[in-house]
């Protein structure tokens, strides 16, 4: 028996709308964050022991903020939500608690 066909209408959602914008692999503001940390220090201190160090201050940063969106991609959206509604969302275990 042939299965019936359905009338429903069908979207095609891409999958370029609905993935984390990752850069390197991890979240693309952080990484540019760091990456202007980095290079303030370069070109603020001017030696090349300040450029060894700032590119080594970034890669450990880029591998550390791999290791966090290979977790959760939206690991920084979700704990910046989290720091906003922290006074609204109190850990109580009774209704009746007292404020």
């Amino acid at each position: 028996m042939a299965e019936p066909t359905s009338n429903l209408a069908r979207s095609r959602i891409h999958r370029a709308l609905s993935r984390p914008n990752l850069l390197m692999g991890a979240d693309r503001e952080l990484v540019l964050l760091t990456a202007l940390a980095a290079v303030i220090l370069i070109f603020v201190v001017l030696t090349w022991y300040a450029a060894l160090f700032g590119a080594a201050i970034w890669l450990v940063a880029v591998a550390a903020l791999r290791m966090m969106a290979k977790a959760d991609p939206l690991m920084r959206r979700v704990y910046i939500r989290h720091i906003s509604y922290r006074s609204y969302y109190r850990p109580t275990s009774t209704p009746w608690r007292r404020y």
